[in-house]
């Protein structure tokens, strides 16, 4: 038997009608999504533009500023290695060459801000040590100098500049002994004018003027018109009791700063 609530007639279901402002509303929100998508695509388009060109406009740019260095044309090529990193935060070059053209502005420090980045960029690169290397040099920074001679000599014992460099850097903290050590090493790995030259001065610091005489003979030997190697020569004569030669070297001297 049925239950009354079987037996009960079902309601017709009741449809609501669609009101214009609720279908109104409905076509926004679909115009609104496909304006959406269409801006997503559009976005992604110019950001894979930009990462197209921006590394050949940072190349442009990085070129222009090798050029404008090549001619002492400092402020300028500044700012065009200033737009090379701001297209292409990760162009090792641009900092280098920024930091070179900084030296030639006489801003070490802000030079030595570029070889830093360009050390983050290029650890292993015993190169990079050497040039932040020789600034930290030029501004008496000699502990920092030594550090990065030696980082250098750590990834290429066969670099003569960074032997150079440390020896000039620790001659200068008074540590004449080690030096010499290093002026011996670079003078055997590249047997050059300067390397000679300062094995030289280092020994006359040394009150060893018979072979700080021998280093400035090879130094006026590869480049007799060095005024320098004539002084330094005339001092290392002079203490041994050549006064004739000494006095020789001194006129030599002056008559080729004289031209």
């Amino acid at each position: 038997m049925d239950s009354p609530d079987d037996a009960a007639p079902r309601s017709p279901q009741v449809l609501i009608p669609v009101s214009a402002e609720d279908f109104s509303r409905r076509k926004r929100r679909i115009a609104l999504s496909a304006l959406f998508a269409v801006v997503v695509g559009v976005v992604a388009a110019g950001l894979a533009y930009k990462r197209l060109v921006d590394p050949i406009h940072a190349k442009q740019s990085y070129d222009a500023g090798v050029r404008l260095l090549d001619v002492a044309r400092y402020d300028q090529a500044v700012l065009a290695f200033d737009r090379a990193v701001g297209l292409k935060a990760d162009f090792a070059d641009a900092y280098l060459m920024r930091g070179r053209a900084r030296v030639g502005q006489f801003r070490t420090d802000q030079a030595i801000r570029d070889f830093t980045k360009l050390i983050e960029l290029r650890p292993n690169d015993p190169q990079v040590w050497v040039t932040r290397c020789s600034a930290f040099l030029s501004l008496k920074r000699y502990p920092q100098a030594i550090g990065d001679a030696t980082r250098a000599l750590e990834l290429d014992g066969h670099l003569a500049l960074a032997y150079n460099l440390r020896g000039s850097a620790s001659r200068a903290i008074g540590d004449t002994e080690r030096a010499l050590e290093d002026f011996n090493r670079a003078v055997d790995l590249a047997p050059n004018e300067d390397n000679y030259y300062q094995r030289g001065a280092t020994y006359k610091m040394l009150n060893d003027h018979r072979h700080a005489i021998a280093d400035l003979d090879r130094v006026i030997g590869l480049h007799p018109d060095a005024p320098l190697a004539y002084l330094a020569r005339a001092e290392s004569r002079r203490a041994l009791g050549d006064f004739e030669g000494a006095h020789a070297d001194q006129i030599r001297a002056e008559m080729i700063e004289g031209r």
